[in-house]
């Protein structure tokens, strides 16, 4: 394979590492907007469309162990290849999260909800706006966007833990709201893991352009 074919098939595997982020973006916010409306129907889009971004996935793990045989890239080209393989892990385990978020939707289905959901629907807006900038920081080889990741992932840990004590308060009034509680909980526990998973890709990004590894995780605990 040529240069310009390596490039050519570089740039085809950003375009569809783009396709497929932007799906499971979609998955996100469907699995909230359906716990949120109690839309069984959208909640089941999300779990049968997880299959979609399985099958996307398998494919660009092909592509990039040929590309990788074919063409023995080194340096930076390895180094974009590597992010690719990583990233598209990442977002498989997030469809698999939003999957989960369905799941739990369609169990809560026929129940009143002991309160209004505010906060777990604002972490799936921070979730799904990290991951739009994660994967533009990828596209932009931007790699302070990529670092500003974190700081939403703080935010989305105080969320998660401001929704942990008001549910544990619930519970220790009234059991009866145990069960619901736990479903709640379980929930906004997908979400912070979806945000974990997003910040992992801006790592990748750091370590694609700079060659660096980072753990925005780590720092974000120690900051």
């Amino acid at each position: 394979m040529s240069r310009s074919g390596l490039n050519r098939e570089l740039m085809s595997l950003q375009g569809e590492l783009l396709r497929m982020g932007t799906l499971v973006e979609e998955l996100i916010y469907k699995a909230v907007k359906s716990m949120l409306t109690k839309d069984q129907a959208m909640a089941q889009e999300v779990i049968d469309t997880d299959d979609v971004v399985d099958q996307m996935a398998l494919e660009m793990e092909h592509k990039c162990l040929s590309v990788i045989a074919l063409q023995q890239p080194m340096a930076r080209d390895l180094r974009s290849i590597g992010t690719v393989l990583r990233v598209i892990v990442d977002l498989e385990r997030i469809a698999d999260h939003a999957e989960d978020i369905a799941g739990i939707t369609i169990s809560l289905m026929e129940q009143e909800y002991m309160k209004p959901l505010i906060d777990i629907p604002r972490m799936g807006d921070i979730c799904r706006d990290m991951l739009k900038r994660s994967l533009k920081s990828y596209i932009e080889e931007d790699t302070a966007l990529a670092w500003s990741l974190i700081e939403d992932e703080k935010t989305i840990d105080a969320l998660y833990n401001q929704i942990f004590r008001e549910l544990l308060a619930f519970m220790m009034e009234d059991p009866r709201t145990i069960n619901q509680a736990l479903s709640l909980l379980l929930a906004a526990g997908h979400l912070e893991r979806i945000a974990d998973h997003i910040t992992n890709l801006g790592e990748m990004v750091v370590y694609m352009v700079d060659g660096n590894r980072v753990d925005f995780n780590r720092i974000s605990r120690e900051s």
